[in-house]
């Protein structure tokens, strides 16, 4: 950062000078503020980058009693799910002009929790994005009673704590009717954990498109979201054949289980059909493409911000946000062989 002719740091009015503009036309650019003309913007702009000029944070959190950071917690970051719903939360939040402080779970326990969301007390955060996919989160969150805004993103909340999430069940409502509209009868499901939010919503999903078509839920067996998983399931499955088409929890899980086909000279889609879940950028590239159902992690971090930034600065009450998820029809799915 460049000094002034004084030898101290740039100020916002060294900015307003060099600029032709007034402070408050500077902090309305520095703020991202919509009323502000484009010429304006971009001398304010060239003269911040001449003089380096940074604002100082710790200043405005004086006078604003915000600190513009956002807290994270998270879990589970090596699966694509949850390390692409960070990565969508991280970018909506510095377009909202905030800083994320994230805290990496290596265990989901109420202690764990409890101590991560104290770090982030400690910090003064102004609110809290919460990625831990497990049943038992929510419940923590209620019976902390904290004194900001939590977002619990990958959940439809409840009556102290605000929602962000994928329609999972609809996701698998998706795949499921469209096996059935392809013909498909017997109609498996490999799970994830249960004791995952995501998993156990796939799952009733499934099983309510068959129930409505009064076909059999009685063809599942659970992974662990891992194409090791898949591999070994699939190994059981290709020696067995009870099911024409597999609805997989997720996309790796669905990697495992082509392979494992293919070594079994099981055709994908002419013996089985095979559908996954999350559209990892990969999925098109399975042998054969995969069928999947898209999430949108982009606009659920989006989501979770505007809910966020609603209850921070304008005191919103309590709410949820639920985005819609998108069937991508590739080639692992076709009718049923004619028996």
């Amino acid at each position: 950062m460049a000094k002034t002719s004084k030898g101290r740091m740039p100020r916002l009015e060294d900015v307003a000078k060099i600029a032709g503009v007034s402070h408050q036309t500077v902090s309305r650019v520095v703020n991202n503020h919509p009323n502000v003309s484009k010429a304006t913007r971009e001398k304010v702009e060239a003269a911040i980058a001449e003089l380096g000029y940074r604002r100082n944070t710790a200043a405005r959190s004086l006078v604003t009693r915000r600190s513009q950071t956002i807290g994270v917690l998270a879990s589970e970051l090596s699966q694509y799910g949850p390390a692409n719903t960070l990565v969508g939360v991280e970018n909506a939040a510095r377009n909202a002009g905030y800083f994320v402080s994230i805290a990496a779970l290596r265990e989901v326990s109420r202690d764990a929790i409890s101590d991560a969301v104290g770090h982030f007390m400690d910090q003064a955060v102004d609110g809290i994005g919460v990625l831990v996919p497990h049943s038992e989160t929510l419940a923590v969150l209620e019976q902390m009673n904290l004194p900001v805004p939590v977002v619990a993103v990958g959940s439809a909340g409840s009556a102290s704590v605000s929602g962000a999430m994928v329609d999972q069940r609809a996701g698998a409502r998706l795949a499921v009717e469209h096996l059935i509209k392809e013909g498909h009868r017997q109609i498996g499901h490999i799970a994830g954990p249960p004791d995952w939010t995501d998993g156990a919503e796939r799952a009733e999903g499934w099983r309510a498109a068959l129930r409505e078509a009064g076909l059999d839920e009685s063809l599942l067996v659970e992974g662990d979201w891992s194409a090791g998983s898949g591999y070994s399931i699939g190994r059981e499955l290709a020696s067995e054949r009870t099911a024409t088409a597999i609805f997989v929890g997720n996309d790796q899980m669905a990697l495992g289980l082509l392979r494992a086909f293919t070594e079994a000279g099981v055709k994908v889609p002419d013996d089985v059909s095979v559908v996954g879940f999350d559209d990892q950028p990969e999925a098109g590239y399975f042998t054969p493409p995969l069928t999947t159902v898209r999430q949108d992690f982009e606009e659920l971090g989006r989501r979770c911000m505007d809910i966020m930034l609603k209850e921070i600065e304008s005191g919103a009450p309590v709410s949820s946000t639920v985005v819609p998820p998108e069937l991508v029809l590739r080639a692992s799915t076709a009718a049923p062989a004619s028996p």
